[in-house]
């Protein structure tokens, strides 16, 4: 207390709250993350400057998918490890090729939290948590791909393991069973399948079991088609476009059994075992006998809902297939459409333009259109203190300057020709957004938008300041382009990273890095 006390009268600052919002600023040079934030920030400038380039240095191909992970490529489902960061990408670990029995179905990347004490040493380096397809739980190491820890999830009754996410990032996983459905001899036989998933919960690090619940029927309704669960929220998600959200955390507390833990032995329901142990599995100690309260419901076309924003703000598109492409931003609070909540770009295109809150947890909102990506704020309407409006902060324009799109012209003979059609907003031959993001380090929002003439398509990476959408920096990526394949554009401080997916499950990856050269060449 006697420090604070003279931190505050060394600095001249008397309130609690404007020391505090200065010390994230990085006022003051002993603060911890202070150094970080000025090489970060070093870094941002030297990447933004003209003589900087980057440089292809590394391509590769595989007949199984790649996948990006914090400076970690891994191919060959995730049998082979690769490091991204040194100055060329070389080899981490590569494990003998893997059973089909064994083919991992998702994974995340498991980073040490700050400041806590942990029971193992591996505990504070990063691993991976993998599920497979025999429904087993394992933590390896990111280092060596060594089995750290191992849990068996699925017991007696048929339960197929194949999604990972968080509820709480790098605290709370969840494990989610792919949807039950009978064979279609029982669904003849007049035999009725009332559980539809199940889910598992772990703490991580140290990895420790919660509880497994089902999602039934009987308790949510028949027609439930997916679930997930995210910031302590359940999300219900129904066929008819209905979407209904549940206190997660309550369901736990009130419909938990009985609490088990990892490696105890249990007499469960007539079984005897070892919890996380084969053949048992996981025990579903989470019984929900009733319908939990509903915290709050909407209905939305193929089901997208979205929450954020400060005062809390939803998204949603009106349930009906005339309005696809047409977003309500709409006050949590009491279902209000903000004034300029409705959000229409009319596009006339293949692929539909998207909206989401902006990841920098500023409140904003990022809408993306084939030629223009507008980034909106929410404030108070003047003189109404109660009503939030949709304003504009910065749009950012593809550049079709060299686009022209006549519908009438005239022969080098003189005839008059006129076209029957108009170009849609994302022709292949106009410059077209495909992917935005947000680098959190860097404080960038970068964009790849690609041009296709003929059978090649050239794309730029560029960075805009996240405050303004300055243009700061722009990156052709010297591959070609194929606009009707699946693309992924990773940008992590001076790595860019993309990922191909071709036809017949061939992919490919580009890696990128940072180069400092006043020279002009070809690099």
């Amino acid at each position: 207390a006697g420090g604070g006390k003279a931190a505050l009268r060394a600095c001249g600052v008397h309130n609690v709250c404007r020391l505090l919002s200065r010390r994230a600023h990085g006022f003051y040079a002993r603060d911890a993350g202070v150094a970080h934030r000025k090489n970060l920030g070093l870094l941002r400038r030297i990447m933004c400057q003209e003589s900087t380039k980057f440089k292809n240095v590394w391509t590769t191909h595989s007949a199984s998918p790649i996948a990006y992970e914090r400076g970690r490529i891994y191919m060959d489902n995730y049998q082979c490890c690769i490091t991204s960061i040194a100055q060329q990408p070389r080899l981490i670990y590569q494990k003998s090729k893997c059973a089909k029995s064994e083919k991992i179905e998702d994974a995340l990347l498991l980073e040490c939290p700050l400041g806590e004490m942990l029971p193992r040493p591996s505990d504070y380096k990063a691993s991976l948590i993998v599920l497979t397809v025999q429904n087993w739980l394992l933590r390896l190491s990111a280092d060596s791909g060594e089995v750290l820890e191992k849990v068996y999830l699925a017991g007696s009754c048929c339960k197929f393991f194949r999604y990972l996410s968080w509820d709480t990032p790098q605290e709370v996983m969840i494990v989610k069973s792919a949807q039950n459905k009978l064979p279609a001899a029982a669904r003849q036989a007049g035999i009725q399948q009332t559980v539809l998933f199940y889910l598992a919960v772990f703490q991580v690090l140290p990895l420790s079991f919660i509880g497994m619940l089902e999602i039934n029927k009987k308790i949510f309704g028949n027609s439930v088609t997916d679930v997930a669960v995210s910031n302590g929220i359940l999300i219900v998600m129904y066929s008819m476009g209905l979407v209904r959200l549940y206190n997660f955390k309550a369901i736990l507390e009130q419909f938990m059994e009985q609490p088990f833990d990892l490696g105890q032995e249990f007499n469960w329901n007539g079984q005897v075992g070892v919890v996380g142990k084969y053949p048992f599995g996981l025990p579903c100690n989470i019984k929900i006998t009733d319908t939990p309260p509903l915290l709050f419901e909407a209905s939305s076309l193929e089901n997208a809902f979205q929450i954020g924003g400060y005062p809390w703000h939803y998204i949603i598109t009106p349930n009906k297939k005339k309005h696809k492409g047409v977003f309500h931003i709409c006050s949590l609070k009491d279902n209000a459409l903000a004034k300029n909540g409705i959000q229409d770009m009319k596009c006339c295109s293949l692929e539909p333009d998207w909206i989401y809150f902006h990841p920098d947890m500023s409140g904003r909102i990022i809408h993306v259109g084939p030629n223009l990506i507008k980034v909106l704020k929410l404030k108070e309407v003047k003189n109404h203190a109660d009503q939030m409006e949709i304003a504009e902060d910065f749009t950012i324009v593809a550049n079709r300057e060299n686009c022209v799109n006549n519908s009438v012209t005239v022969t080098a003979s003189g005839r008059v020709v006129k076209k029957r059609f108009t170009l849609l907003d994302d022709d292949p031959e106009q410059e077209t957004f495909k992917i935005v993001d947000y680098e959190d380090e860097l404080d960038l929002l970068s964009t790849v938008a690609v041009t296709q003439i003929g059978a090649d398509g050239r794309a730029h990476l560029d960075f805009h300041c996240n405050e303004h959408g300055i243009l700061l920096k722009s990156i052709p990526l010297k591959e070609s382009w194929d606009v009707t394949y699946s693309h992924e554009v990773y940008f992590d401080k001076d790595l860019v990273l993309h990922i191909e997916q071709k036809p017949n499950r061939r992919f490919s990856c580009y890696v990128y890095q940072m180069v400092c050269d006043t020279a002009r060449d070809d690099d």
